[in-house]
């Protein structure tokens, strides 16, 4: 099942929303090559992308793995890799990672910013993605692998969304083989359910069992950012704004 809207509408033009999503869409296209040419894509996700051995210093120089036919990432010590947990925020490996990630933001995103002001989410959406960055490197510090990706800075735009639309409305696209059909579910059952699936599979992770490499997915990421944004949405919700939006008696509670 795919969210692909809700029923709370917003009293502002999400703009910070709309502008994340054409910059991840702008680097996907010009700096990633739009996944059309295999090593701009993998050239792109070695050097913009984190690796957590690059940042602890845990993997050993040269260290390198395979990121495609004939292509290889390789541990380095170049500069530009502590910048790397604000990149690769706005890095993707394909055109589902982006399509996917990018609904996720629409759906859930704009009604938050609609409640903490434009400034606020912009640091409030870094906050978490820096956040989800730090939970992977936490539980695999020595990871040659990039990790890319805005799945664990919107995980914790979700987690703000649980606290503070918990009984939205939000419309779930089931599907089946060639059948399809739009059910709308409450927004507390659709994502306590998300990150339950994300903590179970996190488990083999946080019991050393399994590796991101193995799982191709940076669960713990997903688990951060949303935990992350669960403790803080309080602290960067504007007050004014959001009783302007129980005033107007269309938003969700």
């Amino acid at each position: 099942m795919i969210p692909i809207g809700d029923f709370n509408p917003t009293l502002r033009i999400p703009v910070v929303t709309f502008a994340l999503l054409l910059i991840m869409s702008a680097v996907w296209i010009f700096v990633e090559g739009a996944g059309l040419d295999g090593r701009t894509l993998a050239a792109s996700i070695c050097n913009l992308g984190l690796v957590a051995g690059e940042i602890t210093h845990m993997a050993p120089i040269g260290t390198s793995v395979a990121l495609g036919k004939g292509m290889v990432c390789a541990v380095d010590a170049d500069r530009i890799n502590y910048l790397t947990p604000i990149t690769s925020m706005f890095l993707h490996g394909s055109w589902m990672h982006i399509l996917s990630n990018g609904l996720f933001l629409w759906v859930f995103g704009k009604n938050i910013e609609d409640s903490m002001g434009r400034l606020r989410f912009i640091v409030f959406y870094l906050v978490c993605g820096l956040a989800a960055a730090a939970a992977q490197v936490a539980i695999e510090p020595a990871s040659p692998i990039p990790m890319i990706g805005a799945s664990g800075a919107i995980s914790g735009v979700m987690g703000a969304y649980l606290v503070l639309y918990p009984r939205a409305w939000i419309k779930m696209l089931f599907y089946f083989l060639i059948f399809f059909r739009v059910i709308p579910l409450p927004a507390w059952l659709v994502l306590l359910y998300w990150f339950g699936i994300q903590v179970i599979t996190a488990l083999p992770q946080l019991a050393g069992t399994q590796s991101e490499m193995s799982s191709g997915v940076a669960v713990m990421a997903h688990v951060g950012g949303f935990i992350t944004g669960l403790l803080l949405v309080k602290l960067f919700e504007n007050k004014r704004l959001v009783a302007a939006r129980k005033a107007d008696g269309s938003a969700a509670w």
